[in-house]
C-alpha cells in the first residue's frame, strides 16, 4: 500500500517529465516548424503509452511513464501558436479556449472509456486500445496539416509582430507577473485536487468508485470554462478575468477540508475546475500577445514548462503535509498560498494598469 508521499512521487514521474518536454519542445517548434512537433506529440505519446500497456514492471512502466510525459511536452508550444495564427486578435481568447475542449474531454472521457476497456481486457488493454488509434490518428493529423500549408517553420510578419509586441516600458515585466499567476493557479489547483479523491474515500467514507469519479466532476468543468474564458477575457480583457478566478481559487481550496459526504465536494471541485481551465486559454491568449512571433513557442514552452511540470514538485510536498499533519493542513496551505500570490499579484498588474 502506497503512502500519500509515494503516491505524490508516482504523480512526479509523468508531470516532471512532461513539464521538462515543453522547454525543447517551444524551442524546436521555433526552428523546425510546429508540424513535426506536433506527430511527435500525438503518435509519441500514443507509442510511449502502447509501452506502458507492455511493461514487465513497475519501475519500467515508471520510465515508459516518463517517457510519455517527455514526448508530449512538445505538443502545446507548437500548437497554440498555429490556433492562435488561424483568427483575428481579438478572438484568440475563444479560440484557444475551444481548443483547449479537446483535451479537457480527454480528461473527462479516456477515465471512463478506459474504465470499460479494462473491465474487460485488463489495465494493460486499456492503454493498447487507446494507444493504437492514437497512434495513427497522428500520423494523418501530420499530412493533413502539410496539405493545409504548415509544412515549414513559420516566417515572422513584420507587421503583425509589431502590432502584437507592446512598445510600452515595463510590459516585459507585466508579462512576467500574468505568467507567474497563471503557473500558480493551474499547479496549485491540480495539485491540491490530485489528493481529492483519497481525502474522500478516507476521510468523508466514499466508496474508491465515488471517489475516483470525482476527477470526472474537475474536469467536466473544462468543456465549457475554456471556451467562457476565453470569450470573456476577448471583451472585457485578459487581467481582469484572471484576476478573478485567481482569488475565487484559493478560499475553493481552503474550504475542501470543511466538505462532508454530499454534494458539497462536488461542488468545490467544480468552482476549482473552473478556475484552471478558465485562466489557460487566457494565459496562453496573453503570452502569445506580447510575445515577438519569432520566439513564440519558445516562451510558451517555459510557461508550459512551469505550469505542467509544476505539479510534480508540488504534489510531493502536499503529500508529506497529509503523511505528517492532515488533509486540512494541506488544504490550508494550497489554499493560503494561492490566495498570497493572486492578491499581490493583482495588485503589481492593478498599478501597472494593464
Amino acid at each position: 500500500m502506497l503512502n500519500k508521499t509515494q503516491v505524490g512521487v508516482l504523480g512526479s514521474a509523468y508531470n516532471l517529465p512532461y513539464g521538462l518536454g515543453q522547454l525543447p519542445g517551444g524551442w524546436l517548434a521555433d526552428r523546425v516548424g510546429p508540424r513535426k512537433l506536433i506527430l511527435v506529440g500525438i503518435s509519441g505519446v500514443a507509442a510511449a503509452g502502447l509501452l506502458v500497456g507492455i511493461a514487465p514492471t513497475y519501475i519500467v512502466m515508471a520510465v515508459f511513464l516518463a517517457l510519455l510525459g517527455l514526448v508530449g511536452g512538445g505538443y502545446h508550444p507548437a500548437a497554440s501558436p498555429l490556433v492562435s495564427a488561424s483568427v483575428a486578435e481579438q478572438h484568440r481568447g475563444r479560440a484557444l479556449g475551444l481548443h483547449q475542449i479537446g483535451g479537457t474531454a480527454s480528461f473527462f472521457l479516456t477515465p471512463l472509456i478506459a474504465a470499460g476497456i479494462a473491465s474487460a481486457l485488463g489495465w494493460r488493454g486499456s492503454f493498447i486500445t487507446v494507444a493504437i488509434p492514437t497512434f495513427f490518428f497522428g500520423i494523418a493529423l501530420y499530412f493533413i496539416l502539410g496539405r493545409r500549408g504548415y509544412a515549414a517553420t513559420s516566417q515572422p510578419d513584420t507587421t503583425t509582430e509589431q502590432a502584437e509586441t507592446p512598445a510600452a516600458p515595463g510590459y516585459k515585466r507585466r508579462l512576467v507577473v500574468f505568467t507567474i499567476l497563471g503557473v500558480v493557479l493551474q499547479v496549485i489547483i491540480f495539485s491540491s485536487m490530485s489528493f481529492v479523491p483519497l481525502y474522500a474515500n478516507e476521510i468523508l467514507g466514499s466508496s474508491e468508485a465515488a471517489a475516483a469519479s470525482l476527477l470526472a466532476v474537475f474536469h467536466f468543468a473544462g468543456l465549457y470554462a475554456g471556451p467562457l474564458g476565453g470569450y470573456l477575457s476577448d471583451r472585457f480583457g485578459r487581467a481582469p478575468m484572471m484576476l478573478i478566478v485567481s482569488l475565487i481559487a484559493g478560499p475553493a481550496i481552503y474550504l475542501m477540508h470543511a466538505t462532508g459526504p454530499g454534494w458539497s465536494v462536488s461542488v468545490l471541485l467544480l468552482i476549482m475546475g473552473t478556475c484552471q481551465y478558465f485562466g489557460m486559454p487566457i494565459s496562453e491568449a496573453y503570452i502569445i500577445s506580447h510575445t515577438p512571433e519569432r520566439n513564440r513557442s519558445t516562451v510558451l514552452g517555459v510557461y508550459y514548462f512551469a505550469s505542467r511540470g509544476g505539479p510534480g514538485v508540488i504534489m510531493p510536498a502536499l503529500g508529506y503535509l497529509i503523511d505528517n499533519f492532515s488533509y486540512e493542513t494541506c488544504f490550508t496551505v494550497a489554499g493560503a498560498f494561492m490566495a498570497v500570490v493572486a492578491i499581490l499579484c493583482s495588485f503589481l498588474l492593478w498599478v501597472s494598469r494593464d
